[in-house]
């Protein structure tokens, strides 16, 4: 699970350190006490419960509170919820073409002018709001040929859509 490269994606957004993943590993390994993920992985255990409470909070891990009859101490036994890393992929693709499609449909209906020393970009309305000067260095802004963006969009969205089928196919079985 670790190897898949939209589940490292994910949990380096939580974790901040590839790292700090070892504690991921760990948990999959079956080791659920923060100590022992402590010791294994030679992460200090604060911040080992830090990297712990991040993935709780992000959904992707959770807990049981138990009190140690002897010293009255609470034990945390954790686990990782491989379900929830592909619900959560799953969401982060189908909003993810949401966004390339808006920005698809807003680059084929608009006309865009740069600066050639490509300070700034602008569709028809703001380069005519500014006399097709750029603002910045007071040159005549140039006509864009945006074929390539929004071919480089419509390939990301081919890629998103691949993605978000697989991953749904995942989560249906």
């Amino acid at each position: 699970m670790l190897n898949d490269p939209l589940v490292q994606e994910l949990l380096n957004s939580v974790v901040k350190d590839e790292e700090n993943l070892k504690i991921v590993e760990c948990l999959l390994n079956g080791t659920d006490k923060d100590e022992e993920i402590a010791e294994k992985t030679e992460i200090k255990l604060n911040i080992v419960r830090k990297i712990l409470y991040k993935l709780y909070d992000a959904g992707l891990a959770s807990y049981k509170r138990s009190k140690d009859p002897e010293t009255q101490w609470y034990t945390y036994s954790w686990e990782f919820d491989s379900d929830e890393v592909s619900n959560q992929i799953e969401s982060n693709s189908k909003n993810m073409i949401e966004k390339l499609e808006m920005l698809l449909e807003y680059e084929e209906n608009n006309m865009f002018f740069v600066c050639p020393e490509n300070h700034s970009r602008f569709d028809f309305d703001e380069a005519a709001d500014k006399a097709f000067l750029c603002p910045t260095c007071g040159d005549e802004i140039k006509f864009e040929d945006n074929k390539e963006i929004i071919k480089e969009i419509k390939e990301k969205i081919k890629s998103c859509k691949k993605t978000y089928k697989l991953v749904k196919s995942q989560n249906a079985k």
